[in-house]
């Protein structure tokens, strides 16, 4: 990664956390889905993952399309944006569990708070907040105690798994832990759209204030007790 060096780890040591890391994964996963999908529904580009957004800005430049390629080109921008707001704040040598990933989560609480509210008055520019939001969490996971974590996007994760399938149908041995474990991030992501799309209908824009009021608690709760949390997610060895 551009902003860290991650601590090398074993084979054994990798696997062991994934245990560990599960359940944060799942919740990142499931924010990401929950709110692309909500933001779907105000703009037709996805903000979680730039492909689709790349090649919606290259369908509108083709077409001429002035105005609809500014507002893709701004979620892209702001994607990157995010991430170098994880550069800045969690940005070290060796990424752990800490008080940093605590303010990186309360700052993308506070992008998806401003992004509600500008939607919810009728501004579409809260769109490319999320995406910086979702830039952020990408980035701040991405490179989490030495292990490459994907949350906002799920085509690497499939791409694996299929990888994996393929070994095993070739009779070789395959890790199952690492493989249900990539499974429970695709199922939390699609989960998180499920119920996205559920609460976008009933609430709308609004919506929001449901993951960024976890981001919040979720970054507090690590700032506030960090040596726990680095216990938890080391398995107990800090």
């Amino acid at each position: 990664m551009p902003y860290s060096h991650p601590q090398p780890l074993t084979r054994e040591q990798a696997l062991g956390r994934i245990h560990h890391l599960l359940p944060g994964a799942l919740a990142f996963a499931g924010t990401a889905g929950f709110i692309n999908s909500i933001a779907l529904g105000v703009f037709r580009s996805p903000v979680s993952h730039m492909t689709g957004a790349v090649s919606y800005l290259g369908i509108d430049f083709a077409g001429g399309h002035a105005r609809a390629a500014i507002a893709t080109l701004s979620i892209i921008l702001a994607f990157m944006v995010g991430a170098g707001l994880a550069g800045l704040i969690v940005g070290a040598e060796n990424l752990a569990p800490g008080r940093r990933y605590g303010a990186a989560l309360c700052c993308e609480g506070g992008l998806l708070a401003a992004a509600m509210f500008l939607l919810v008055s009728g501004r579409s520019f809260g769109v490319s907040l999320i995406a910086m939001a979702c830039g952020l969490q990408n980035a701040t996971t991405s490179s989490y105690c030495g292990l490459m974590i994907r949350t906002t996007h799920v085509t690497g994760t499939v791409t694996d798994i299929g990888v994996m399938l393929g070994h095993w149908l070739r009779h070789r041995q395959i890790e199952r832990r690492k493989l249900l474990f990539m499974v429970g991030v695709v199922t939390a992501f699609g989960a998180g759209v499920w119920i996205g799309a559920l609460a976008d209908g009933r609430w709308g824009s609004a919506s929001l204030a449901i993951a960024s009021v976890g981001c919040m608690i979720a970054g507090g709760s690590i700032g506030l007790f960090p040596r726990w949390f680095t216990r938890t997610m080391r398995g107990g060895n800090a």
